[in-house]
């Protein structure tokens, strides 16, 4: 049997069929790894850091050895060995396992525009998706991946556009150019490569256009919030432990998204790697690794133009060409450290000049030492934002460096794993681990808006109709919103908040903002979906909810959930019955399996998910049921209502 290793919408092991195959993740985080190396392997140690870090190294070496006889367990389950382990080596059997990093490779020559297709197509995804790996050594790997997939769809997208293409070839190059924005939007090569691209499509204004949209986006989406909670939803949040009161969104905060294309009035910056005169690599590595995490965080800002870090890290090594590449691309302020021994742990010594009057405008000394870190990261950062531009937003800065915490970011990313699964002792775990991530960091947004999650996905399991869950459900949306507006999850959580309380119109609103500032958000894309057919537009939503699926093939329960909803609106009740099918988990969508049976006349059939259903909530009424699920139109209720009547309900 042949597998696939699934690395972007989320780390997975498939079968030849497309089924998951269980296998433990610090061995898929192995394989994805050892797959992007040249010799196809690497020593025990050197992978041991990479999993666990390298405080300890004797805790991780035993960790290894531990992991390493659970894959070789599994590995003679599955009878199929892609890793495989000498005494102080590990290497992949590149030949047991296939995987879609290999279309992440070199530019293909025969063929540039199909490779640009598959990797536009890849990268609508997230790659790996939350894992339970917090190294440095990890994060590293990562963002060499990450720059590695951008500097191919940048150059497979430069070679495309430069040849003779059809219609349908256009729209491949537009869908690349909008994913290169958000790849590298501070880079001045991309932004001329993506005027080109435009330009050559007879379509001059189509991104500024986009990015009028989002802009356009944010200040209705300011509207929705301020016109539709109240302050008792605001209260409601705030008994559910939501921390200190929220503000309203008003006019004044950042209207930056819709981007200048006036590119030379924004303050533009380059972060120089340290250079190192002591000859320290493990402070050489650590410094390194902060100042491009800086470079990171800043692309972040509207206000700033940052050059890319890896245009950075070239330039920092010709010395004799620096001022003429700082003149050419018109930069105002440089970052410049140095690595010194004034401690033991070394010191990183900042400055940043102003370049056009070569003044120094700012210094700091900041020590190397694990615990000082994250608060010289956070100085530097607010020093550099203080200093360039009166106009970058203060509080936009707090919140980046309070979303920096690292702690909250660990319970987040636990939470995450638990609500991946749709169970009610999952859903309150994730909120147990998002809350403690809100103790760490207040208005962390991605917990938030995943709070609000678990308490919508609460009332659709226990189907009681308790209003006090949506209300907090929104209010935790609402939250999400106000601590980063520009998050399309913070839409979307209001947007199934208000559908779930029958406010069709504000959810409708709500997810296509949602879905205009994520339109490839595949997650998004399908609550959308799902919020159409409670509108009782079926039609609407198969079409949407198969957009998703297209984006994100190994589909969520959700996914397939949604689907068989909207053709059981449609009366294609095999079909509904279909996409159940192929649910991982279809006991969740027991009644409305047994509206489709009845509704085949298989009364027999429908009768097993009717037990099945009171088994698991033997207090279910469906008349309080039907008036808790919403459905705008008549014909969509009565056609609900009739498939679980005649079921036995």
């Amino acid at each position: 049997m042949k597998f696939f290793l699934q690395t972007f919408g989320g780390l997975k092991l498939v079968d030849s069929e497309e089924r998951q195959v269980a296998y433990p993740e610090k061995g898929l985080l192995l394989l994805a790894y050892l797959l992007t190396t040249r010799e196809g392997a690497e020593h025990r140690a050197a992978m041991a850091s990479f999993l666990w870090g390298d405080e300890d190294n004797a805790v991780s070496l035993v960790n290894m050895r531990k992991m390493i006889s659970r894959i070789k367990l599994r590995q003679d389950e599955l009878g199929a060995h892609f890793l495989s382990f000498s005494s102080n080596m590990i290497h992949v059997e590149r030949l047991a396992v296939s995987s879609d990093m290999i279309w992440v490779a070199d530019v293909d020559t025969a063929d540039p525009l199909h490779q640009l297709r598959n990797l536009t197509t890849l990268m609508h995804r997230s790659f790996l998706g939350p894992v339970g790996c917090q190294s440095r050594d990890f994060y590293g790997w990562f963002a060499e991946q990450k720059d590695r997939q951008n500097t191919l769809l940048k150059a497979l997208l430069r070679r495309v556009s430069r040849a003779a293409r059809s219609d349908e070839d256009a729209e491949i190059l537009k869908d690349a150019g909008i994913l290169l924005i958000g790849a590298e939007r501070a880079d001045p090569d991309t932004l001329q490569l993506l005027v080109e691209v435009f330009n050559a499509e007879e379509e001059v204004d189509q991104l500024r256009r986009i990015l009028e949209k989002r802009s356009n986006a944010l200040a209705r989406g300011a509207d929705l919030v301020n016109a539709t909670v109240n302050r008792d939803t605001r209260q409601t949040a705030a008994s559910a432990q939501v921390h200190p009161p929220l503000v309203r969104i008003s006019e004044q905060r950042p209207h930056a998204e819709a981007g200048d294309m006036r590119r030379h009035a924004v303050p533009r910056l380059v972060l120089l790697p340290p250079s190192d005169h002591i000859g320290r690599p493990d402070s050489r590595f650590i410094a390194n690794a902060l100042i491009e995490d800086i470079t990171i965080g800043f692309c972040a800002f509207n206000s700033l133009q940052v050059i890319a870090h890896h245009s950075a890290v070239q330039i920092g090594h010709q010395l004799e060409d620096q001022a003429d590449f700082f003149q050419r691309h018109a930069l105002n302020y440089i970052l410049d450290s140095r690595i010194s021994n004034q401690t033991s742990e070394g010191t990183l010594f900042v400055q940043l000049v102003f370049f056009p009057d070569n003044e120094v405008v700012w210094a700091e000394r900041f020590s190397l030492s694990q615990p000082d870190l994250v608060a010289a990261r956070r100085a530097i950062a607010r020093n550099i934002a203080l200093s360039v531009s009166s106009e970058i937003e203060r509080h936009e800065a707090t919140r980046l460096y309070r979303e920096l915490n690292p702690a909250a970011y660990h319970s987040y990313l636990v939470g995450r794993r638990h609500l991946n699964r749709l169970t009610l002792p999952d859903l309150r775990r994730a909120r147990k681990e998002m809350k403690t991530a809100l103790h760490a960091s207040t208005d962390f947004a991605p917990a938030l808006s995943s709070i609000a999650r678990t308490y919508s996905k609460e009332w659709l399991l226990t189907a009681r109709g308790d209003i006090e869950l949506l209300k907090a459900a929104e209010g935790f949306a609402v939250r999400a919103i106000d601590a980063r507006r520009n998050m399309a999850d913070g839409y979307r959580e209001l947007g199934v908040a208000k559908l779930l309380q029958g406010a069709f119109d504000e959810s409708a609103e709500a997810m296509e903002l949602a879905e205009t500032l994520g339109p490839h958000y595949a997650d998004i894309i399908a609550d959308h979906a799902d919020t159409l057919v409670h509108c009782s537009l079926p039609s609407k939503a198969l079409l949407k909810i198969e957009r998703a699926i297209e984006l994100n093939p190994l589909s969520p329960d959700s996914y397939l959930w949604t689907a068989a909803g909207a053709n059981y609106a449609l009366s294609q009740f095999e079909t509904s019955l279909d996409y159940i099918g192929r649910m991982a988990d279809p006991s969740l969508a027991d009644r409305l399996s047994a509206a489709n049976w009845a509704m085949l006349d298989q009364k027999d059939k429908a009768r097993v998910f009717v037990r099945r259903v009171r088994e698991a909530n033997p207090n279910f009424d469906l008349d309080t049921w039907l008036a808790a699920v919403p459905s705008k139109e008549q014909w969509h209720r009565d056609l609900y209502r009739d498939g679980l009547k005649k079921a036995g309900f």
